[in-house]
């Protein structure tokens, strides 16, 4: 499927014509970087028991979202989110979507590659973003595919040998597109599965389904909260009942993750950068 642009509303359009023209020379994320402590990236670390057979080795995925390439991420976030991603040499790169911010112009896309190819991985899978939807999401797709990456829209990908009991299931965004439950039984004749989607908003789309792991961004945790990681605004349903973090939800387990970069604004409070890093036995 090749990802065409979607459109958008008219106020979101021209608030980002005017944050083009303030945020010229990316001066919000040169700002933001000079703050202590404020360009570090946690990397999170979870052992997820899928109940494989015996004799299987743990496979390991590495997931990252919402890079946002672009005036409001510091490339200092950007330069530690991928050295984490890079020493846990996973066999399996998880992209989350929303690569860039204010559009996929060129340099921005030569940055993903050269980031997205620098992981040591025997495998690399993407989704998009609503972002790379609003932006140019053909540029971004073809060049990550350039580098080696399967972009999954609504389409299941079966793992090779010794994981070929698991499958991956990449999903369109919920905010710009549809999520195609049907794509999970894409890998029907495969026992456990595990989905890729941009934002957690999949949950309502997939109800119970054959899966056992939803790995999603899109919230960044709320970006702004009150102590105690209390959200003031989510975009997202169900990232009002799941800013963040690991949960049980219709029978599966989702992750939301609080995404790498800023878009927007820089600023993070109480909801820092993460990448995580999944053991699954």
């Amino acid at each position: 499927m090749k990802p065409e642009r979607r459109e958008y509303s008219r106020t979101l359009y021209l608030a980002e014509q005017a944050m083009r023209r303030v945020y010229v020379g990316g001066w919000p994320a040169k700002l933001w970087a000079k703050v202590p402590g404020r360009t570090r990236v946690q990397r999170l670390e979870h052992d997820v028991d899928l109940g494989r057979p015996p004799g299987r080795p743990p496979l390991r995925i590495a997931f990252a979202s919402d890079l946002h390439i672009g005036p409001t991420t510091p490339p200092e976030v950007l330069d530690n989110a991928f050295g984490l991603l890079a020493e846990a040499r996973p066999d399996v790169l998880a992209l989350g979507g929303d690569y860039v911010f204010l559009g996929a112009l060129h340099e921005r896309v030569a940055e993903l590659k050269r980031r997205v190819a620098a992981v040591p991985a025997p495998l690399k899978v993407a989704v998009l973003g609503n972002h790379d939807f609003w932006a140019r999401p053909e540029r971004i797709a073809d060049a990550l595919a350039e580098i080696g990456v399967q972009v999954l829209i609504n389409r299941a990908l079966r793992l090779a040998p010794p994981h070929d009991d698991l499958a991956i299931v990449g999903l369109d965004d919920p905010l710009t597109g549809k999520v195609a439950a049907e794509a999970v039984s894409q890998a029907a004749d495969v026992p456990r599965k595990i989905a890729l989607c941009h934002s957690p908003d999949a949950i309502y789309a997939l109800g119970r389904t054959d899966i056992s792991l939803l790995l999603t961004g899109h919230t960044h945790g709320g970006a702004i909260c009150l102590p105690g990681y209390r959200p003031l605004v989510m975009p997202s349903r169900a990232g009002r009942l799941y800013p963040f973090g690991l949960h049980q939800v219709n029978g599966f387990r989702l992750f939301v993750s609080r995404g790498v970069g800023g878009s927007l604004l820089p600023i993070r409070t109480y909801a820092p950068p993460d990448v995580a890093v999944f053991a699954i036995r």
